[in-house]
């Protein structure tokens, strides 16, 4: 085969694998804005009344008072609208033979990814909030006044719920993906060494949330950024999509 043909061949698969990833994008994005409208929908936040409110009331860029709450189910409808649309992607632009591999990442995706560390997050966070008080009466404090020393004190104060939230997040992270594995090797009947990618964190933007919160409470930062969560949920989704067989 000519030079210019292996090349121009070449040109043409990246090319095709683009249009792939563009189109598995937006079929992601459109399964998470669905879940996204529903939920809005059920906290008050009425498709219909888009053009009666202004855009700042609206359910994606409202911060306070009565602000969309994005918690554990939420986080795990907004994934799974992603991964369905990523699968329906995968479905009508990709190779049929490719489709397995989806329905796999598609696992570890929910399991692995989202439901078990939210979970684990979950239940770390209730059972800091129940024992708060307790373990913030161990955290040493600076007894001299002054903006300096009160900033220094929160911010002493912030280390054990960071802390803890961040190995919650970890344990969740590496037990999911690993339960996943077992999951996909024994419903396949094959071996899966699926290791843990950069994206895989991309759900978990509400324990930054979290974490910038306790840090800085009472002010807005952690709901402005709660507003990406829906973005960065297309990530599941769009990684279900583009799976493929090895």
């Amino acid at each position: 085969m000519p030079i210019n043909a292996v090349t121009n061949f070449g040109k043409s698969e990246y090319e095709s694998q683009k249009s792939l990833k563009r189109k598995i994008l937006v079929t992601s994005a459109l399964g998470t804005a669905a879940a996204f409208g529903i939920i809005s929908h059920k906290q008050g936040f009425r498709l219909s009344n888009l053009n009666k409110v202004a855009m700042k009331d609206w359910a994606l860029f409202k911060i306070t008072p009565k602000s969309l709450s994005i918690e554990e189910k939420e986080i795990i409808a907004l994934a799974g609208g992603s991964v369905v649309g990523g699968l329906v992607g995968g479905a009508i632009f990709d190779k049929k033979s490719n489709f397995k591999a989806k329905l796999k990442e598609a696992l570890n995706q929910m399991l692995g990814n989202v439901i078990i560390p939210v979970g684990c997050v979950g239940l770390t966070s209730r059972f800091y909030k129940k024992n708060e008080a307790k373990i913030l009466s161990k955290v040493p404090q600076i007894k001299k006044s002054g903006k300096v020393y009160t900033l220094l004190n929160r911010g002493l104060k912030a280390i054990p719920p960071v802390f803890i939230t961040g190995v919650a997040l970890a344990v969740g992270i590496i037990t999911g993906n690993r339960v996943s594995n077992f999951i996909n090797e024994k419903l396949y009947k094959q071996k899966v060494d699926r290791d843990i990618k950069a994206t895989d964190f991309a759900p978990h933007v509400d324990d930054l949330c979290l974490a910038i919160t306790l840090m800085a409470p009472g002010t807005p930062v952690g709901e402005v950024i709660a507003r990406t969560i829906p973005a960065f949920l297309t990530v599941p989704g769009y990684q279900t999509g583009i799976a493929k067989e090895q």
